[in-house]
């Protein structure tokens, strides 16, 4: 059954990486609800991003792994659910009306 996950990633930031990110959500016909990038504070070579994604967890987790296959992501992290999305967008000083 589809659901909402909130999709945290910490990658270097490279041209064309916020690309690759979508193209992999877009290969597996993953919705993307809302997207976040942002620069890393005191370091603009790292960067990251926050998703709100509608699928299922099987789908899920196989993104997650093939995220972290990508030479410039340090990390791909998941939660169910749209509270983290919300927390996350504030905490980087993002407005967010739901």
């Amino acid at each position: 059954m589809k659901q909402e996950f909130t999709l945290e990633i910490a990658a270097d930031n490279n041209f064309s990486i916020l690309n690759r990110i979508v193209n992999v959500l877009n290969r597996r016909r993953v919705r993307i609800k809302k997207l976040i990038a942002h620069e890393m504070e005191g370091d603009f070579y790292r960067g990251g991003a926050i998703l709100l994604l509608y699928t299922t967890p099987e789908l899920m987790e196989k993104v997650k792994h093939q995220l972290e296959k990508l030479i410039e992501v340090e990390y791909a992290n998941y939660t169910e659910g749209s509270d983290a999305y919300y927390e996350r967008s504030e905490k980087h000083g993002c407005r967010v009306a739901s």
